[in-house]
């Protein structure tokens, strides 16, 4: 049985890189995963993809979203099928470096809101690179509160809180997550709910 962290995770990478000739570096189609996760939680109290969220040199990280970016052997092997079913590396990539669509997106697996934080991070950060995403990423107070375990005690990665998401840069950052303090203390409600539920049924 494949998750909904497999699927969504690779067809989300996939739906990036068909927004311009069919393929997109690995590390700017996870940040952009990233800024449309943190647009949807803080809107709907929700992640898109709902992965495992570390702090990194380069900025956020999903964890299974890392590993499906690089074809990695060491996912679930039903997970690893399906992402290559839609998502190949170029040949002579040996670094796995770039992600190329194989075949279109599965849309069925996201929401109508889902694909509406996918279009706002593309519109808001599209026409920037993987380089210019990750320094952005570190204006988050998700990724900040862990800047001198990573970039001065050389950390290599450091375990987020979705909570910290809700939180606002002391400055800089962008207008997409702009919300209200009441729209964004919904959200959050939301998201706590749906973690009990979730910690609850183990």
């Amino acid at each position: 049985m494949i998750n909904s962290i497999c699927k969504k995770g690779t067809q989300a990478i996939n739906y990036f890189a068909r927004k311009k000739e069919g393929k997109i570096n690995k590390m700017k189609a996870i940040k952009l995963i990233y800024f449309a996760d943190r647009y949807h939680l803080r809107k709907y109290g929700r992640p898109v993809i709902g992965d495992i969220y570390w702090a990194m040199k380069f900025g956020p990280v999903a964890s299974t979203v890392l590993d499906i970016a690089g074809l990695q052997k060491n996912i679930d092997e039903g997970c690893l099928d399906y992402a290559k079913t839609y998502l190949r590396h170029p040949e002579g990539d040996d670094k796995g470096e770039t992600m190329v669509s194989k075949k279109e997106v599965d849309l069925q697996e996201f929401s109508q809101t889902d694909i509406e934080a996918m279009e706002v991070a593309y519109k808001e950060f599209g026409d920037k690179d993987q380089f210019e995403l990750a320094e952005i990423t570190h204006v988050y107070p998700e990724w900040s509160k862990y800047e001198k375990d990573i970039l001065v005690d050389g950390k290599k990665r450091m375990k987020m809180d979705y909570f910290d998401f809700f939180l606002n840069p002391k400055k800089g950052g962008s207008g997409i997550f702009d919300m209200s303090s009441e729209d964004i203390d919904d959200a959050k409600e939301i998201y706590e709910e749906n973690a009990t539920v979730e910690r609850m049924l183990g």
